[in-house]
Parts: C-alpha cells; sequence; structure tokens
C-alpha cells in the first residue's frame, strides 16, 4: 500500500547548510537550481492563510489522485534493480522518457549526489516533474495542483519499507515561493556558473530562465543536446575562471554526452534541447496562472470582508480587488502570448522524439494545427498561445479573474487590441490562432 504523509517544514532534509558559518540554504525542491536566503522570513506568508491555506487545503494534483490510485489497488509501484521506482512512476504518472533533462550543478536537495560525473535527471509533462539522482535516497515530485499551485514530494527508493509519499510542509518554499516564482508556491529553471564539482559560483551571478530569456544566458549548470546553428548557450560547459571567460563555444551544438559521463548510466543519453525550452517555458506560465489564482482569490475575500464592516452588498468587489484582478489578468495574457519571447537567429533541433511527442498530444483543428506545433526557426511554438490554455489549472481560475484573460484575448485575436506589448502577434498569426482556439477550446465555442 502506497499512503500519502506530510513532512514538517523543520524535518532534516529539505534545507541542507553549505557551510558552517553560512546562512545560504539550498531547497529540497525539484527545480529549484540556485537560492539562498539571508535570514529566515519572520512572519507568514500570505498563502498560507484563509482563503488559499495553502498548507492545509486538500489537493489533487498528479501525484496525491496517484497515491490514492495506489492505495485502492489500481496501481502498483515496481522498484527497478538500476533506477528503483523512477521507470514505474514515470510510467504511473504519464511522463515522456524524451522528457529527460540532466543538471549537473549542486543545486538541490541530494547535492552530495550531483556532480558533472553524475547529473541529476529531470523528468516531466504538462503538470507534473520528477527528479532523479543516481545512488539517490529518494525521487523528488513538483505536482501543479489546479487551485494550490506547485505541490512538492520526496518517494524513498528504499525498498525495505512500503513506498510512501511524503509532502513537504513548508520547507521548499524558501526558494519555491520568492519573486522568481512569481511570488506563489511554483517551479523555475535556473542558470548558473557551475565549477567542476559543479557548485555554483555565486558571485558570477545567476538567471532565471523562461521563454524570454536571452540564448547566451540560458542552462548554464544543465547539459545540453541538440543543435542551435551559432547561437550559444552556457550548457556543457564547467566555469574555471571568471563568468565573462565561459567558454560557451565548446559547449555549442552537442548530440552526445558520453565524453562528459557514462550515460548509461540514465534512462536516455539526451538532455533535449526542445525540452528544455518547452520547460522554461511551462514552469513559469504556470506560476502566472497560480498568482492570478491566488491574487483573485485573496483579493475578493478581503473585499467581502471590508462588505461586512462597512455593510455594503456582500458580493460588492472593491475598487482595489478589481484593479489586482485586472492586472493579474494581464501578467496571464502576457505568458500566454509568449510578450518578450526571444527571437532566434537560427534553427533548433532536439536529439530525442520529444518534440514529436508532445505536438502528437493536441488538440487539433479541422486543419490539423495545434498550439502545440512548433516553429523552432525564429520562436518556439508556430502559433504563440500556450497550450497551458487547456490545463486544469487555467480552467480552475475564479471566474472574476479568467472571464478577464478571455475577454482581453479574444480582443487581442479578433485584432481591436493593438497595444505594444502584442504587437509580435501578425494578423495572419491571430487569425490562426483564434481558429484553433474556436475549434478545440469550450470557452470559445
Amino acid at each position: 500500500m502506497v499512503s500519502l504523509h506530510f513532512k514538517g517544514a523543520a524535518q532534516p532534509g529539505h534545507h541542507l547548510r553549505l557551510s558552517a558559518g553560512s546562512q545560504r540554504l539550498v531547497c529540497g525542491g525539484l527545480l529549484c537550481l540556485f537560492a539562498w536566503m539571508a535570514a529566515p522570513a519572520w512572519g507568514q506568508p500570505d498563502f498560507e492563510r484563509p482563503p488559499i491555506d495553502y498548507l492545509n487545503a486538500e489537493v489533487n494534483d498528479p501525484v496525491a489522485k496517484l497515491a490514492k490510485r495506489i492505495e485502492a489497488g489500481e496501481v502498483a509501484l515496481q522498484s527497478d534493480p538500476k533506477f528503483g521506482y523512477l521507470p514505474s512512476v514515470l510510467d504511473a504518472l504519464d511522463v515522456p522518457l524524451s522528457s529527460q533533462t540532466l543538471v549537473f550543478s549542486k543545486t538541490s536537495l541530494q547535492l552530495h549526489r550531483i556532480s558533472p560525473r553524475r547529473p541529476r535527471a529531470l523528468y516531466f509533462n504538462d503538470d507534473v516533474y520528477v527528479g532523479y539522482c543516481q545512488h539517490g535516497d529518494v525521487l523528488e515530485f513538483a505536482s501543479t495542483d489546479a487551485k494550490q499551485g506547485a505541490i512538492f514530494y520526496t518517494l524513498s527508493q528504499s525498498v525495505k519499507k512500503e513506498p510512501e509519499f511524503v509532502r513537504d510542509r513548508g520547507g521548499c518554499l524558501s526558494c519555491h515561493a520568492s519573486s522568481r516564482t512569481q511570488n506563489v508556491p511554483g517551479f523555475l529553471v535556473r542558470s548558473v556558473f557551475a565549477d567542476a564539482a559543479g557548485r555554483p559560483k555565486l558571485g558570477s551571478g545567476t538567471f532565471t530562465t523562461d521563454h524570454s530569456s536571452p540564448f547566451e544566458d540560458r542552462w548554464g549548470g544543465w547539459y545540453v543536446t541538440g543543435t542551435h546553428g551559432s547561437m550559444r548557450h552556457m550548457g556543457n560547459v564547467i566555469c574555471t575562471d571568471e563568468a565573462h571567460l565561459l567558454d560557451r563555444e565548446s559547449g555549442a551544438n552537442q548530440d552526445d554526452l558520453e565524453s562528459y559521463f557514462r550515460t548509461e548510466s540514465y534512462l536516455t543519453p539526451h538532455s533535449d534541447i526542445v525540452a528544455l525550452m518547452v520547460l522554461e517555458h511551462q514552469t513559469q506560465m504556470h506560476n502566472a496562472i497560480t498568482a492570478a489564482n491566488f491574487e483573485t482569490r485573496q483579493a475578493l475575500h478581503q473585499s467581502y470582508q471590508m462588505n461586512e464592516l462597512l455593510e455594503r452588498e456582500p458580493d460588492f468587489i472593491s475598487e482595489s480587488a478589481t484593479r489586482r484582478i485586472e492586472s493579474s489578468a494581464d501578467r496571464v495574457l502576457k505568458y500566454l502570448l509568449m510578450c518578450d519571447e526571444f527571437q532566434l537567429t537560427d534553427s533548433v533541433a532536439g536529439t530525442t522524439t520529444f518534440a514529436k511527442e508532445f505536438a502528437s498530444l493536441g488538440p487539433r483543428d479541422s486543419e490539423q494545427r495545434s498550439l502545440r506545433d512548433f516553429d523552432l526557426e525564429t520562436r518556439l511554438f508556430r502559433y504563440p498561445c500556450s497550450y497551458l490554455i487547456y490545463s486544469d489549472s487555467f480552467a480552475a481560475l475564479p471566474v472574476e479573474v479568467r472571464s478577464r484573460v478571455l475577454e482581453k484575448l479574444r480582443r487581442i485575436l479578433h485584432g481591436e487590441d493593438q497595444s505594444e506589448a502584442y504587437q509580435h502577434l501578425t494578423s495572419t498569426m491571430r487569425q490562426e490562432i483564434l481558429e484553433i482556439l474556436e475549434a478545440t477550446h469550450p470557452d470559445f465555442q
């Protein structure tokens, strides 16, 4: 039987002290590739109080659902002699092997297991992320709940006891709930200058990356397989000197990682560049949706409390609450329509079937067009509107903000809103996106 337990924030293992005299902490969350805090934050975050109640509200994310299915006897996890529960869990969560990306910077829970010779593997689908270290004590999970955002878990790799998903009770939030995650429990992809041991050179700076990030700032501390022409990134490179002397050329256009580490120690020998680009977009798109969800619920909660104090109508929404909701809707639209996306100057191609598998998930209109179709010549997607518009998280947005997003989106796609922020969308793009949504999305039918 698999059970779902909760782990207190003070439990050992969720924060590892880097040195005796340092107050810098590394979070045990899944995608936190670098984070530190000078001192613990005093006071309770807004999302830990009603109406969000992040640590106590019931969740129904993919990992929580899997735990229930296993407990009901519908699924049984099997431990592989080499990889532990990893293959079985990926299959149960419907996470493709082609999504594998590899990070060698020592910047997560099991940092003593991570190095350029033993990178950490990350696998993902639209809603869940799974982390694996060679000979690691646990598998790591970051799972998207439609209402509560990112939920973090571990699963022991030991076969001496029944498998048990353990939910983090706040320890991961030191870096997974900050300005880098849009101030909600969320996800982030970081690019660092990693030394020969995989340690990030903190003085050289770091980058939180998404679809808007310059290519040259991406994937420091990661392995990258695929071609990208004359563009250069930070992947596949050890920082042996000052940051500005990083040899980006040596890590460019790699299709084989065997010279870096023993690739047979992983489920696949790849760290696909297209998967990495999707990962960057998806993490911050998820965060934008969660931020809009939280901000709207909090704004309404506070407005309704004031209604009672001021003896107004119970459902009256104040001007300040309306402004907060409008601002949240605009931030969702910014990510949804890939505003400020970095323009590719050369074509990009991965080394796995990831792009084909990802695009095959559809849905498609009568002309076989999908928001999952890639461009990879000048931008990531052929039709720059995020596929996460189909997600449970988007569907679960409070109606007050969701209706605003949809109304604004329709105006943009119909050409009525010609704001500077959306000038990257040509009239043809707008028409194509609109036609796809009208054929495939219930809110446009």
